[in-house]
């Protein structure tokens, strides 16, 4: 092992020697069991009497610290736990009180044998033989293309994101409103930079996503819920001084409802008249059974009130990092500036492979193959869970990669229920932590991510067994 000594200091060298070790000891640096140098070795680097390392940890083995053992050498003591203080030092830095106070994280479901857990995407399905072809081809210095940043990412992938979302979302964008980020998680963190100053109020549906929950107040904002219903988020129950109103209005997280035309508009007129940004998340509305889908509110917008969020590890596989915020032109300088900031361009050679993947086809493609798959599975989930109407009811969702339900007797802990159903093996997530203000409801969340269509009846199986007691 190399080890770095400064002999700089007051005090002669075996001192310096003994400090520097003993400190390194203290703080962890030599966890116990290390093993030392030899002192011919050490004295070597450091340019000194070999007597004068010798000094030094005969002291610290006489102390305790360190142990030495005949034919293998020097190492810190296994007991060394025993003699350090024990107390934290005064006056160490803290973090600001509100990374104390944040609202808890929502747990994930254990990764179980039947996994119903809400966790994105099937991996499985991701073509990987293709992408490691994409990203071969983008690190071929031949066909990189060598653009200057301005800290929006890879020009060719903004166009294609631009082109992908008019044709099928009715986004109106172009490749210059497209700014890349590290997933959807960064988009929103950079409207708060650009946005928020602390003790803003921000809406958020109720329920709604904890993790953007957590991020806003992370930003010291006043997070709001604010009531969903069959038609989506309540408009009229919004407070009047929210500077921004968060909402997934394609697929609402969790229940799945879908915001109503009536609702889009009367939250634009809102925005408009409150001087509020809208961030629309659409995280999963590819992935839709049937119903047509709505316009997004970024489309209907007129007056620059819309920031339209999205993600490719909703889509593709979570460990895929790139999403892309299309805001309003009045807010894109500041958030490239704070996109800058933070990680400069991004990963251009991910962003390059992705946009060769939407430029070929590829994502399309992908989309509807995963479609059937997961229409295999939500149709065969939603069957099973028609056995069990008498003790849970469905939300209705047209979209997404999860089903909603509440059980009907309230008076039980959908979180105990869900640690009941990990020890039979099946996991899920429940529905009340979710919630912000509203009083919570009981309730079970269930994806379609891991567990096949054969294997959905038993799991369900099990569920109604919990659920019913027996």
């Amino acid at each position: 092992m190399d080890l770095l000594v400064d002999l700089s200091g007051p005090g002669d060298r075996a001192t310096r020697i003994y400090q520097h070790l003993l400190d390194g000891i203290a703080s962890g640096r030599l966890p116990p069991g290390e093993r030392l140098p030899a002192t011919r070795a050490m004295a070597q680097e450091l340019g000194v009497a070999r007597g004068t390392v010798s000094t030094a940890y005969d002291r610290l083995v006489a102390e305790g610290y360190l142990e030495s053992r005949v034919g293998a050498g020097t190492f810190v003591s296994r007991e060394v736990g025993s003699v350090l203080p024990a107390s934290v030092p005064a006056g160490e830095v803290q973090p600001l009180r509100m990374w104390d106070t944040l609202p808890a994280a929502v747990p994930d479901a254990p990764s179980l044998d039947y996994d119903l857990s809400v966790a994105g995407p099937d991996t499985r399905l991701f073509p990987f033989a293709v992408w490691r072809r994409l990203v071969s081809s983008t690190l071929r210095p031949a066909l990189q293309e060598q653009p200057v940043y301005d800290g929006s990412g890879h020009p060719q992938l903004q166009r294609e994101i631009a082109r992908q979302l008019r044709l099928s979302r009715s986004v109106i964008t172009d490749g210059a409103d497209v700014l890349l980020t590290n997933g959807a998680q960064q988009a929103l963190d950079l409207i708060c930079r650009v946005l928020l100053a602390p003790g803003d109020t921000v809406a958020i549906e109720d329920p709604g996503y904890t993790a953007a929950l957590r991020l806003y107040a992370s930003h010291g904002a006043v997070v709001r819920g604010v009531p969903v219903d069959d038609e989506g988020l309540v408009v009229d129950a919004l407070p009047d001084d929210a500077r921004l109103v968060y909402v997934t209005p394609s697929h609402q997280f969790p229940t799945g409802a879908v915001m109503s035309l009536r609702r889009r508009t009367a939250l634009l007129d809102w925005a408009a008249s409150h001087d509020a940004l809208i961030v629309e998340d659409d995280y999963d509305s590819e992935f839709r059974y049937g119903a047509r889908a709505l316009a997004p509110l970024q489309s209907l917008d007129r007056c620059g009130r819309v920031a339209y969020v999205g993600s490719f590890s909703k889509v593709l596989m979570p460990m895929l990092r790139i999403g892309y915020l299309v805001a309003p032109r009045s807010l894109q300088p500041a958030l490239r500036a704070a996109k800058m900031l933070s990680d400069w361009q991004g990963d251009t050679v991910t962003q390059g492979a992705m946009a060769r993947f939407l430029a070929e086809g590829l994502l399309a493609a992908h989309i509807r193959r995963a479609t059937r798959v997961y229409a295999g599975r939500r149709e065969v989930l939603l069957h099973a869970l028609s056995e069990l109407e008498d003790v849970l009811i469905t939300y209705p969702s047209s979209a997404g990669l999860h089903v909603c339900t509440r059980l009907r007797d309230q008076r039980r802990s959908d979180r105990k229920l869900v640690a009941a159903l990990a020890n039979e093996g099946v996991g899920v997530e429940p529905l009340s932590p979710r919630y912000v203000e509203q009083p919570a409801i009981q309730g079970l969340a269930l994806g379609l991510r891991h567990t096949d269509e054969e294997r959905i009846p038993e799991a369900v199986r099990r569920i109604g067994v919990a659920v019913r007691g027996r």
